[in-house]
């Protein structure tokens, strides 16, 4: 798995990010040149687990934005599995970010179950130069912590040395 300080890859996807053929489209590196993101990969859609994370970041969007990062889901799922699952799925339908076909992606990335084939619940948190600053994976039953996403996202870009648990407005260490 790619680590802290590697480059994320290169890669240009299609992706869903509406209900309609209007919600497919192709995203890439340069789509989000310039920004922080977060690049947060689940393992299948239609799953029990999966919706929850989805949900629960897209509650925190506005959060998200007021730190100048950006989104991105995806799984080894192509988009049109994607635009069904949300069109299925009523608390999808309106997903305020990009739901990316991995398949190529998630191999690059190293966080391919080897038994499962599928992704494992992995985040990036990627610096407007395109260097991860965070990577995590947590194994295939087990949801990741949204608020824990963005205290790291908080820590990084305070470039100040966080204390273990440290929390935004609280002091720093000297």
């Amino acid at each position: 798995m790619l680590t802290v300080g590697d480059r994320f890859p290169q890669f240009n996807v299609a992706a869903c990010t509406g209900l309609d053929k209007s919600g497919l489209t192709k995203v890439s590196n340069d789509t989000y040149k310039g920004k922080w993101v977060c690049y947060f990969f689940y393992p299948k859609d239609f799953t029990f687990v999966c919706p929850t994370e989805l949900v629960e970041f897209g509650k925190k969007i506005k959060e998200f934005k007021d730190r100048d990062c950006e989104l991105v889901s995806g799984s080894t799922d192509n988009e049109y599995c994607h635009q069904a699952w949300r069109n299925a799925h009523a608390e999808l339908k309106t997903l305020p970010y990009a739901m990316i076909n991995a398949s190529k992606l998630a191999f690059d990335l190293g966080i391919v179950h080897p038994v499962a084939n599928a992704c494992l619940r992995a985040t990036f948190l990627v610096d407007p130069d395109g260097m991860i600053q965070w990577a995590s994976a947590n194994p295939l039953p087990v949801g990741r912590s949204v608020a824990e996403v963005l205290r790291m996202l908080d820590a990084i870009q305070s470039k100040e040395l966080c204390p273990c648990d440290w929390q935004p407005g609280q002091p720093t260490l000297k």
